[in-house]
């Protein structure tokens, strides 16, 4: 008989993962492996990781508490 349930797990570590997938081949359990990236829109996904990559390159403004209401343009 075929369960309907559905796990979803998270290992925090490369080796948690590893014995993950050892532990449900064993089991023959059918099971897939996704990133968390795959499911957010790419474009979305494109401008983050441009962004992160411009703060690594500096390319950011600061701007101090008190004039954050200007920078708003509140």
């Amino acid at each position: 008989m075929l369960s309907k349930d559905v796990f979803i797990v998270h290992p925090s570590t490369s080796e948690q993962a590893t014995a993950l997938k050892a532990f449900i081949k064993a089991f023959k359990i059918k099971f897939e492996v996704t990133s968390d990236l795959e499911s957010y829109n790419p474009e979305m996904v494109a401008k983050i990781e441009k962004s992160l990559e411009e703060f690594k390159e500096g390319k950011f403004n600061r701007v101090k508490k008190e004039d954050i209401n200007k920078f708003l343009g509140l």
